[in-house]
């Protein structure tokens, strides 16, 4: 929120500012968790289990940054991020939430959201994209086609990132001035930009339909990135049980040969080592 805008109320009630994550403390704590996202990891696969975890906020709220945080230790073969494109002409005339079904995780997956089927209680309802009367018909729904997510065995775990508009602001600010970031920073970003107590109605309304006793929102204060990605995994491993059987037999790197056979002179083509 740019100076002398007045603060509103959502913002003016989230906690003070922490003292900012040291790095050092930030990377022992990520790599405690990233042994123990191994651990989950081997038992889902070993049990069969069946977990979606949806992300949710703002734009700038963290979701990317936490969800690379969640994943990067663990296989993407049992780790599935999905992040859909905007709907195809075909996807527009089918069922919505359609697309989404494909993605459901079978057993021994986790799949991840970032961004799901709620993109119609948020960009699509505040920008114009879809009716109110098909945003409110979503609402509705919703609750049964989680429940009957849930009645099939799958674990819905639901994260919304809340980040207050000054943050919001200076992250979006921070993807202009850098060039790394500037690909995170989409024309929708900036129509979005200008609607934020829309934005906070539409997500209200969000919590108050669909907030249900099965498929609860967990709500996570975003204002600083490495808090809340720790904050989230270690949320998520406490709501998925899991045992340790990464240990079950120890294991033993087994005797090879080496040296016996002649490497032959081949011309490779040599990477420069510049650095």
């Amino acid at each position: 929120m740019a100076k002398g805008k007045k603060k509103d109320k959502e913002s003016a009630s989230l906690p003070a500012e922490q003292e900012r994550l040291g790095r050092k403390e930030y990377d022992e704590e990520l790599k405690r968790l990233h042994v123990e996202l191994v651990k989950l990891q081997q038992w889902v696969v070993a049990k069969g289990l069946k977990i979606c975890v949806v992300f949710e906020g703002r734009d700038g709220a963290g979701k990317g940054g936490t969800i690379k945080a969640l994943t990067e230790r663990v296989s993407p073969r049992v780790f599935r991020v999905v992040a859909l494109p905007a709907p195809s002409d075909r996807e527009k005339t089918q069922m919505y939430g359609q697309r989404y079904l494909a993605h459901l995780p079978a057993a021994g997956e986790v799949v991840i959201f970032d961004r799901s089927w709620y993109n119609r209680a948020g960009v699509e309802r505040v920008m114009g994209f879809c009716s109110e009367e098909q945003a409110q018909r979503f609402l509705n729904i919703v609750p049964l086609f989680e429940k009957m997510m849930i009645e099939s065995g799958i674990i819905l775990i639901k994260y919304w990132l809340e980040v207050s508009a000054e943050e919001q602001e200076r992250r979006l600010a921070d993807r202009i001035h850098d060039g790394r970031k500037i690909w995170k920073l989409s024309p929708m970003d900036l129509k979005s930009f200008t609607r934020w107590d829309d934005y906070t109605r539409a997500r209200d309304e969000m919590f108050a339909a669909t907030d249900t006793s099965w498929a609860p929102w967990y709500v996570a204060r975003s204002e600083e990135k490495r808090r809340v990605r720790l904050n989230i995994i270690s949320h998520l491993l406490q709501h998925v049980p899991y045992g340790d059987i990464t240990q079950a037999e120890k294991i033993k790197l087994p005797k090879r040969k080496v040296g016996q056979y002649q490497t032959a002179p081949y011309p490779f083509r040599m990477v420069d080592e510049r650095f």
